[in-house]
């Protein structure tokens, strides 16, 4: 027996207009609009889309009141601390967990692609010193478009299958030879025995003479990536979609996203954070920033703590917590004042009643950054690494928009509150 259809009764000018609900596998139904305007003429209002569902998607779900999130339906605690970034990213572009050899296979195809062309690496000669590493990875990733369009469908599944492999290989080289532009060092090399993060690790400091990857240290670097590896439809995610739609370059489509993610309101947090941490300075300042937080007049934010969905204890922010311990302890900086200062800010929002109220819970940023400075990353690089880790997800969601056989252009309405119709007036009567 087939499943009733449900709809929902609006009504509207003496009549009733029923609109179809689309019921998702896990969640709460959604009002199906897209026949709307044409049945009523209306538009609906909603300012950054916070109640709407802009496309079909069965990569992510996220719950914000119960702090859930999952990747084709796997519990993000689970992948955390069972599986590795690449397992994970098999995970998301096919939809299912991979075996040995389906992930042997998927790993040398990431690993056949990392490496950069003459070009782009002598792009990195016309930055000035001084350029933001994100600035430089907009550009660079924006580059490979101008390698590669001349053969590329969009519409079929092999250019969009050689574009994701791609992207995995190509934006860790990238983001390595970024950190080595701004050190003024040399680039390590693949190693066939590390696996992808330690790979990373060895890209961005194989440079440095008698430099060995810390267990530990690409450990939690693979948590990190898993953890960041994609998140629904946010600001980035929706950017890299919405141009895509347009049937852009896919390399382009992805600048844009990354250009979404700089925002100190996105990625750019976990920078952000440490910039805050690096203001507070001591514990003992904590309550004067506290009030200042709370001051509506006041510039200062507390950065870190709340969340556009999580609406309860953010679940990538307790891994994040626990591996900056496990890093830290690593290096023998069991007293590290950063670290000391978030475990007391942290404390002192979780009981204050006015963050209690608000939602405030500490974020996926708000240790993330600790555990880059520990790794010896600047913190103009820390944005630089969610991009690294968000990639896979932008290429999924994009691979996935382009198999779509009814894709049309993304084109949002507006409330218009400007004039109404005026007739000009010449220039010597005004």
């Amino acid at each position: 027996m087939g499943k009733e259809n449900k709809t929902i009764g609006l009504l509207y000018n003496g009549g009733r207009v029923d609109l179809d609900l689309k019921e998702p596998s896990v969640g709460p139904d959604v009002v199906d609009l897209k026949n709307f305007s044409a049945q009523t003429g209306l538009y609906t209002f909603d300012p950054s889309y916070s109640s709407t569902a802009s496309c079909e998607s069965y990569i992510t779900y996220v719950d914000g009141t119960a702090g859930v999130l999952s990747y084709r339906g796997y519990p993000i605690e689970q992948l955390a601390q069972e599986s590795t970034y690449l397992e994970v990213s098999y995970l998301l572009y096919h939809g299912e967990l991979p075996t040995r050899d389906q992930l042997d296979v998927f790993r040398l195809k990431v690993k056949q692609n990392m490496l950069l062309e003459e070009s782009v690496i002598k792009l990195f000669d016309t930055f000035p010193e001084n350029a933001h590493p994100m600035s430089m990875l907009i550009t660079s990733v924006a580059s490979l478009s101008s390698i590669y369009h001349h053969d590329i469908n969009v519409r079929e599944p092999e250019d969009r299958e050689a574009f994701f492999f791609q992207v995995l290989g190509k934006v860790p080289i990238l983001a390595a030879t970024i950190l080595n532009h701004i050190n003024k060092k040399t680039v390590g090399s693949y190693d066939e025995k590390l696996n992808y993060s330690a790979n990373i690790l060895n890209l961005f400091f194989g440079g440095i003479p008698n430099f060995e990857v810390n267990p530990v240290f690409s450990k939690a670097l693979d948590v990190l990536l898993i953890l960041h590896a994609d998140h629904e439809q946010n600001c980035s995610t929706s950017s890299v979609r919405l141009a895509g739609s347009s049937g852009t370059n896919p390399y382009a489509a992805m600048a844009a996203g990354i250009a979404a993610l700089w925002g100190p309101l996105h990625g750019g947090a976990n920078e952000a954070v440490v910039r805050m941490f690096n203001e507070i300075k001591s514990k003992d300042r904590i309550s004067h920033f506290i009030e200042k937080a709370k001051d509506k007049n006041d510039p200062f934010r507390l950065m870190g703590f709340g969340h556009r969905v999580y609406k309860n204890y953010d679940p990538r922010a307790a891994f994040i917590r626990a591996t900056c311990h496990e890093v830290l302890d690593e290096l023998g900086q069991d007293n590290n004042p950063m670290l000391e200062l978030a475990l007391a800010l942290e404390e002192i929002a979780l009981h204050d009643q006015y963050f209690i109220d608000r939602n405030l819970y500490p974020n996926v940023d708000f240790y993330s950054g600790i555990i880059y400075q520990a790794l010896g990353l600047p913190k103009e690089m820390f944005t630089v690494m969610f991009a690294l880790a968000r990639v896979v997800g932008w290429a999924t969601h994009w691979c996935e928009m382009m198999a779509n056989p009814g894709l049309r252009i993304g084109r949002p309405r507006q409330l218009y509150l400007g004039p109404k119709k005026r007739n000009y007036i010449p220039l010597d009567q005004r």
